[in-house]
């Protein structure tokens, strides 16, 4: 039991499991705004053209049991909506990776140059290339 507790303290420990845990709550939040935005704001703009706000569709199945299938177009257009604000952050945030792994790029210095003879890659300050000896522009002939 000591190395079970001991191991479940290891994982709970590391980094990414507590990024993981602030996502988590994190999209909880991110959820219930999503939520207030369809139910407060977008299902009644939709009403206005229907007639009705869609929490309110249901259908009477017998007596009292009802079907409430606007509760569900509320909630599959809550899913439509958090999924393109996710889609448009991962697209942002892709964005910023590759300007920044472009940046990295142009930081480091070239070494190496293509031989125009051969195409190998040899060295910058090479004035003869190593693969097929041929003499290289503004080279001194010795």
């Amino acid at each position: 039991m000591k190395k079970f507790m001991n191991e479940f303290k290891e994982f709970i420990s590391r980094g990414n499991v507590m990024d993981m845990a602030v996502g988590i709550i994190i999209g909880g939040a991110f959820t219930s705004i999503v939520s207030s935005l369809v139910d407060d704001i977008i299902n009644p703009i939709l009403g206005l053209f229907g007639g009705m706000n869609f929490d309110q569709l249901k259908v009477n199945l017998l007596g009292e049991v009802t079907l409430n299938y606007g509760k569900f177009i509320s909630t599959v257009i809550n899913f439509l909506i958090m999924a393109l604000i996710v889609f448009i952050m991962m697209k942002v945030m892709n964005g910023f990776a590759e300007k920044l792994k472009h940046t990295e790029e142009e930081v480091e210095e070239k070494t190496t140059k293509e031989c125009p003879f051969c195409k190998s890659e040899i060295a910058i300050t090479a004035t003869r290339c190593p693969h097929c000896t041929s003499k290289l522009e503004g080279d001194i002939g010795i």
